[in-house]
């Protein structure tokens, strides 16, 4: 699968993601439980295919989205991302855990698509960071919040939080911050102005 097919793949995953506010809204102990079981049984799933012992779609999912980094081991995107998920929506309320919860799925998701689809300025020649992936993430992140919050300028300084909380991530712990963080930061913006 080349690059951008995978990465296309494991970020539809994160687009997805942006459902769990419709469905904590109606059903939320239900969707938290379904969370934390799903985070729990794909944690089983990965133990099971490092024995060699695949459990069918979960572990065709996991080897077709896996990056080259996580050959081997567990992988540890989708527990971050659940966990991540589960953090904003356990702590903060409603509108700012889904704030947060669509910077993870429509920034992180379209930064790295459009940074692997079109990008062609890195940020820093070291980084795989591209301007593309950047400008991506601040729009999806301004659009989403926009959409949430009804605040124009509290979403300008979200999106540029969260994109640069992005830009400096490392791994999957963006995964874990960025519904966190970003939903704290629109809370702590919302108070103050």
């Amino acid at each position: 699968m080349n690059n951008l097919k995978k990465e296309l793949f494991r970020k539809s995953i994160h687009i997805c993601s942006a459902f769990v506010p419709l469905l904590l809204h109606f059903f939320y102990w239900l969707t938290i439980g379904l969370l934390i079981f799903a985070v729990l049984f794909y944690i089983l799933t990965e133990i099971l295919r490092l024995k060699g012992k695949r459990v069918p779609l979960i572990t065709f999912i996991t080897e077709t989205a896996s990056r080259d980094r996580d050959k081997g081991k567990i992988v540890l995107g989708p527990v971050f991302l659940v966990l991540g998920i589960l953090l904003a929506a356990l702590i903060l309320p409603e509108m700012y855990g889904a704030i947060g919860i669509f910077a993870l799925a429509f920034g992180d998701g379209c930064a790295s698509l459009f940074g692997k689809w079109i990008g062609k300025h890195k940020i820093i020649k070291s980084s795989s960071k591209t301007l593309e992936g950047s400008l991506a993430c601040f729009t999806a992140v301004f659009i989403s919040s926009f959409l949430v919050s009804k605040r124009p300028v509290l979403s300008l300084l979200e999106a540029l939080f969260v994109t640069l909380i992005e830009f400096f991530s490392i791994g999957n712990f963006d995964n874990l911050i960025i519904p966190l963080a970003g939903g704290s930061f629109f809370l702590i913006l919302n108070y103050f102005f």
